[in-house]
């Protein structure tokens, strides 16, 4: 059996996919989820092979939580199902661990085979996704991010994202906490957000805050 969750915030959408993940055989249900915080603290306690992680939930995103199930338990493969095939989304998810990408509106049976290769360890892509993660990975890397940053300030996001407190920060930098509060409004400032959560998901986003290194 291959054991599931299940993360959308429309009901319409998960009773659709386990409707149809039931209809095949093989699969167990083990757990749904209607908010990205949700979908961790359900895959963190079933340890399911796949979640069905949809991109935009309340909370916690789609690309945070599959960012934060994988680093907790690479062994759950994530397949993200999402409306969106910007190359920024696709190559989010990508980065953040996920072994899967399909669009929602697809053929049905493109989630019976991801959920299979995924959990055989496979990668899955929708076929109108498949082609530009190729292109992705083939091409140049993709520019900075946040170009508007200093390296400090940068620096100072990382550890941000990676959950780490401003004394926390000043000790990791060798800073002190004034100099790092000063920082923080300067991104806050620069990236137009407006609170440490928004920073963090930006961050995320785009690969920052996987490793702290060690705390001093």
């Amino acid at each position: 059996m291959t054991r599931l969750v299940i993360a959308d915030d429309h009901p319409i959408v998960r009773n659709g996919l386990r409707d149809l993940l039931l209809s095949v055989g093989g699969m167990d249900i083990v757990a749904e989820a209607a908010t990205g915080d949700e979908a961790v603290q359900k895959a963190l306690r079933y340890r399911p092979d796949v979640v069905l992680m949809d991109l935009q939930m309340p909370g916690l995103n789609g690309i945070s939580a599959t960012q934060e199930i994988v680093a907790a338990d690479p062994a759950i493969a994530v397949v993200v199902l999402s409306m969106f095939e910007e190359d920024d989304s696709v190559l989010a998810a990508v980065r953040a661990g996920a072994r899967g990408y399909l669009l929602k509106g697809g053929p049905q049976e493109d989630i019976i085979q991801a959920v299979h290769g995924v959990a055989t360890g496979a990668a899955f892509f929708g076929r109108r996704v498949a082609g530009k993660v190729m292109e992705l990975l083939a091409g140049p890397p993709p520019a900075e991010a946040f170009p508007d940053l200093t390296g400090r300030e940068r620096d100072v996001l990382d550890l941000i994202a990676a959950g780490l407190s401003n004394i926390q920060i000043a000790r990791q930098l060798h800073l002190a906490p004034k100099t790092v509060s000063n920082n923080i409004s300067n991104i806050f400032a620069k990236l137009r957000i407006a609170d440490r959560a928004a920073a963090i998901e930006c961050a995320r986003a785009v690969g920052l805050g996987r490793a702290a290194g060690p705390l001093r």
